[in-house]
């Protein structure tokens, strides 16, 4: 059993142009499987606008006024004009990982090129809204207040390098936290498999079993608070690009 195979990108449609790969692969299937299930869930759900509103625009409402929140306590009220870019993030991403903890899916979170595109996507955003709003006032953001000038020889540049690592670690974060509890969760499962063929050992599959139902709940957790955290670092970065001096 490879723990890896889980990962592997897989051509549904192929298809070159000019000898360039723009096959249709499992993981744009998936990311069209994500994009619905944020479609349906905050679309249809609360289509009604029921007064007393239903189980699924009470999810829709709990959400929604959730990242509300996040937006405004980290990013202050000028940072929802971000808010649509925010949840649609948020819901994205949580929808993909709990997609990607149905048996025999594909985890898009689990590939880092989709995680560093966000990541990327976010802080090209931060610079462009930051010159657009403040101009070179944006450069403050490198100056912290109240520095001697002295010091500031040396942690200017550390805080350009600082800045300019933030989409390597936003990914990586995300990244690494899906592709370890995926892998954990095969190779827990492999060790059922490996002890039910095992003759007398098999009386000992229920405690891996146990293993992978206790990690799985815990992963669950991790998925969901890895889109929260993505979307929290989002809006802190945001407002730096709103208020670079602070």
């Amino acid at each position: 059993m490879n723990p890896i195979e889980q990962f592997e990108l897989q051509r549904i449609a192929p298809y070159f142009i000019n000898g360039v790969d723009v096959s249709f692969t499992n993981s744009a299937l998936y990311m069209l499987l994500a994009a619905s299930a944020a479609i349906i869930l905050t679309l249809f759900t609360t289509s009604k606008r029921a007064l007393v509103p239903g189980r699924g625009q009470a999810l829709a409402e709990v959400l929604y006024e959730f990242v509300a929140n996040t937006v405004r306590q980290t990013a202050g009220k000028e940072g929802m004009r971000f808010f649509p870019f925010v949840f649609t993030l948020f819901t994205f991403i949580l929808m993909s990982n709990l997609i990607g903890l149905v048996p025999y899916t594909f985890s898009l979170s689990s590939q880092i090129v989709i995680t560093f595109a966000f990541a990327a996507f976010v802080i090209l955003l931060v610079i462009l809204y930051g010159l657009y709003r403040n101009g070179f006032g944006f450069l403050k953001l490198f100056v912290p207040h109240g520095v001697p000038a002295p010091v500031l020889v040396v942690l200017i540049p550390i805080e350009i390098i600082s800045f300019l690592s933030r989409p390597v670690s936003l990914s990586v974060r995300l990244f690494a936290n899906i592709l370890a509890g995926h892998i954990t969760l095969a190779v827990f499962g492999g060790f059922v498999v490996m002890l039910l063929g095992a003759g007398a050992w098999a009386a000992l599959a229920p405690i891996p079993i146990l293993a992978v139902v206790a990690m799985y709940a815990l992963e669950l957790l991790v998925n969901c608070l890895q889109a929260f955290v993505f979307a929290v670092l989002t809006c802190v970065y945001l407002n730096d690009a709103i208020h670079p001096g602070h």
